[in-house]
């Protein structure tokens, strides 16, 4: 086979590649389009209000302060 054929064989593997390319964007594109719409949004949640008085201090008499040990005890 001689050079030209050569060229010619890939210069026609190449037109190929281009044109499978093509539609591949084609074919994103026809995707992107379907998908385009976004969807509707879902039920919103019911919001919790959460008062500003302190919590009431009962709740804490028995936890530890993170790391810090057992209330009225000294920290390790």
């Amino acid at each position: 086979m001689s050079s030209q054929d050569e060229l010619a064989a890939v210069r026609k593997r190449l037109d190929d590649l281009i044109r499978a390319v093509e539609r591949l964007e084609r074919s994103l594109a026809e995707l992107r389009e379907q998908r385009s719409p976004p969807p509707a949004p879902g039920p919103v949640p019911d919001l919790i209000p959460i008062p500003d008085t302190p919590y009431d201090s009962a709740l804490w008499t028995d936890s530890d302060d993170e790391g810090l040990g057992v209330r009225d005890r000294r920290a390790p």
